[in-house]
Parts: structure tokens; C-alpha cells; sequence
């Protein structure tokens, strides 16, 4: 079979050819051993309930989280006091007046709105809930009519389902707002909490990466750095972009909706703030109870508040974006897409908040490991190598 002629001449294609295979067979077992692991993990997160362990852990150590998130965003800051031959200790104290100081201004000049906001929301609740039967009904009739369609039954447990709604909400309306109190209060003490342990954090915060590159070998130290600056780079401008667009969406939007004559407009402003943290899906998860509400007042009002919305998505997209984030995480959409109906069936929407920062560090380390060891380029060498030999 190795022979060619004579016996001592060896059938170089035939070896070579018998190598590829090899090396065919090879890659496909690893890529079984992936898929194969993947399966078994995921088995194993779910017969072991480690996603509920990690949740429960997460609200223990939540205080613990957010000072390290918040140490982690002003270090940049305290830095550059730093550099300016200011204290550590004065540069940390400086920017926690400063922080402390926003969110009182903040706090102070829109809780007692939503407050007044979130009360004359709960007295119009009826009346929202029989505009919207009345609404539903004026749909359903012009079917009806047009049509010549029996829509009774579909009405019939529309209608059912709204008066259950009502009544519900009507009974168990003490005890939600009871439930609700109890968690503002937990989240305000798990926040303070947090703000305290964030600010003993920024102190030595510097200090973090000097002890992990003392016990890291030499040979490791120079591609850690360059990974650490680039992940924190990444990160924070991503991290920073958004809340400051969360911030222009919650302004403009308010402004929009309480054109468009909506009830309670700064609760439905911060709803789609807050889920415009979520790419793609985000705004039009936010958009849907602000539209809703507006067609129960008037249809003149569900109109201006779907044209508040889509202005200030014209903003978001055209000028908030790309002067705030720019191209800073560099993803591709499909890839974000997937990443969030990924990590929205295991971790809800909690998920799709972080599938973009979580993607966008694994990005950062395979694009960085990929550069130290030329993967992809090894698999275009043995590609080209394959063609040639082929020939």
C-alpha cells in the first residue's frame, strides 16, 4: 500500500493522506468531547440545582458584589487623583461626596413625584381596567362586523381575565404594596450596605492586581495585565455608556409620554430605562404597558405615546448610541441574540441584562488567547495545506 515502484520508495500521498484523515478523526473527537461536556454540565446544573445555589449565594454576597462593582467603576477615578499628588484616602473620600451627593439631588427631586405618581396610578386603576374592557370590546365588535366572525367566546375570556385581574389586584393590593415596602427597604440596606463595604474596597483596590500578579509566574504576568486593561477597558465603557443612557431615555421619555398626556409618565419612563438595558428586546418590552395605558385614555393618547417611544428610540439609536457607546463592544447582532435567549432561559431576565457584558469578556479572552496562540490561523494553514495536498 506505502509502496511506489520499488520497495524502498514510500507512497508519500497515500501517507499523507492517511494523516489528514487521522487528523479529521482527531478534530471531530475533540469537538464530541466539547459537545459531550457541554451536555453533561448542563445535566449536572440541573439534576444538582446549581443555578438555585448560585442565586441564593448571590443574594448573600449581593452587598459584598455591588461594593467591588462600585470600587471596581471609580478606581480609574481615585487614580487619577492619585497622579495628581492627592491621597488615596482624600481622592476615595472625594468621590463618594460626590456620589452620595448626586443621588441625594437625585432621590430628592423624583421620589416625592413618584410617590404623588405611584398613588394617583393606583386610584385610576379602575377606571384604566374599564377603558381597557370598553377598548377591547370596540375591537372585537369591528371584527365582528366587518368580517362577519363570532368572537364571543375569545371576548368572553378576555373579559374574564381582566376582571380577574381587577379583583385580584383590588384584594391583594395591601399586601403588594406591604411586599413591596419590605423590598425597596431590603434592596435601600443591601445598597448602603454596599456603598460601605465598596468604600473600605476603593482604598486598596490598587492593590488587588498587585497581589494576583505576586503569586502569578513571570511568563504569566505580561499577557495577565494586557488581558486585566483590557477587559476593565471594555467593560466600564460599557458599563458607564449605559447608565448614562438609561438616564437620557428616562429623561426624554418622561418629557415624550407626559406630552402624550399619559398617567403617571415617570413610572413608565423608568420601566423603559430600565428594560432598555436589554439589546434588542428591551424596548419594546418597555414600550407595551405605556402603549396599553395610552389606548385605555384616549386613542389620540396611545397614539402620542407610540410616537414618544419611537422618537426617542430614533434618539437612542441615532445619537445616544454612538456618541455615548460607539463601538465599544464590537458584537455582532446574531451573536447578542443568541446570547440572550441563551442566558434568558437560565437565569430569566436577570439573564438578558448581563448576556452582553458576559459575551463581550468572552470576546475580550478568546480574541486575546487567539492572538498569543494563532488558533485561527493554524486552522487556515491546515485548510490551505489540505487544498494544495488535494490538488
Amino acid at each position: 500500500m506505502f509502496k511506489k515502484k520499488t520497495d524502498s520508495e514510500i507512497d508519500i500521498s497515500s501517507l499523507n493522506n492517511i494523516l489528514l484523515t487521522g487528523k479529521k478523526l482527531i478534530n471531530i473527537g475533540y469537538f464530541m468531547t466539547i459537545i459531550a461536556l457541554i451536555l453533561l454540565g448542563t445535566y449536572l446544573i440541573k439534576e444538582w440545582h446549581i443555578l438555585k445555589f448560585l442565586k441564593s449565594l448571590l443574594l448573600v454576597i449581593s452587598p459584598i458584589f455591588i461594593g467591588f462593582i462600585i470600587a471596581w467603576l471609580f478606581e480609574p477615578a481615585v487614580s487619577y487623583f492619585e497622579k495628581k499628588k492627592i491621597p488615596r484616602v482624600l481622592g476615595c473620600i472625594i468621590i463618594y461626596i460626590l456620589l452620595i451627593g448626586g443621588l441625594f439631588i437625585i432621590l430628592s427631586l423624583f421620589i416625592p413625584t413618584f410617590i404623588n405618581q405611584i398613588k394617583d396610578f393606583i386610584i385610576t386603576i379602575p377606571d384604566i381596567l374599564k377603558d381597557l374592557m370598553t377598548f377591547v370590546n370596540k375591537i372585537f365588535y369591528n371584527i365582528e362586523k366587518s368580517n362577519y366572525i363570532d368572537t364571543s367566546n375569545i371576548r368572553s375570556q378576555i373579559y374574564k381575565s381582566l376582571e380577574d385581574f381587577g379583583i385580584g389586584l383590588t384584594t391583594d393590593l395591601p399586601e403588594i404594596i406591604i411586599n413591596f415596602s419590605k423590598s425597596l427597604v431590603s434592596g435601600g440596606m443591601t445598597f448602603l450596605l454596599g456603598l460601605m463595604i465598596g468604600f473600605y474596597m476603593l482604598f486598596d483596590f490598587n492593590k488587588i492586581n498587585k497581589n494576583l500578579l505576586n503569586i502569578m509566574p513571570t511568563t504569566w504576568k505580561k499577557n495577565y495585565s494586557d488581558l486585566i486593561e483590557r477587559i476593565n477597558s471594555s467593560l466600564r465603557s460599557y458599563i458607564q455608556g449605559v447608565f448614562l443612557i438609561m438616564f437620557l431615555v428616562f429623561i426624554t421619555q418622561s418629557i415624550g409620554l407626559t406630552i402624550a398626556g399619559l398617567e403617571a409618565p415617570m413610572i413608565f419612563a423608568l420601566f423603559c430605562a430600565i428594560t432598555d438595558i436589554i439589546p434588542y428586546f428591551g424596548p419594546y418590552i418597555g414600550a407595551i404597558p405605556a402603549i396599553i395605558v395610552g389606548f385605555t385614555i384616549s386613542p389620540l393618547t396611545g397614539v402620542a405615546c407610540i410616537i414618544s417611544i419611537i422618537v426617542v428610540q430614533l434618539l437612542e439609536n441615532n445619537f445616544y448610541q454612538p456618541l455615548i457607546m460607539g463601538h465599544t463592544m464590537k458584537l455582532h447582532p446574531v451573536t447578542i441574540m443568541i446570547g440572550l435567549l441563551i442566558f434568558q432561559h437560565f437565569f430569566g431576565i436577570i439573564g438578558m441584562i448581563i448576556a452582553t457584558p458576559v459575551i463581550a469578556c468572552l470576546k475580550v479572552i478568546l480574541t486575546f488567547i487567539n492572538e498569543k496562540m494563532n488558533i485561527l490561523g493554524k486552522v487556515k494553514n491546515n485548510k490551505t495545506n489540505e487544498k494544495l495536498q488535494s490538488i
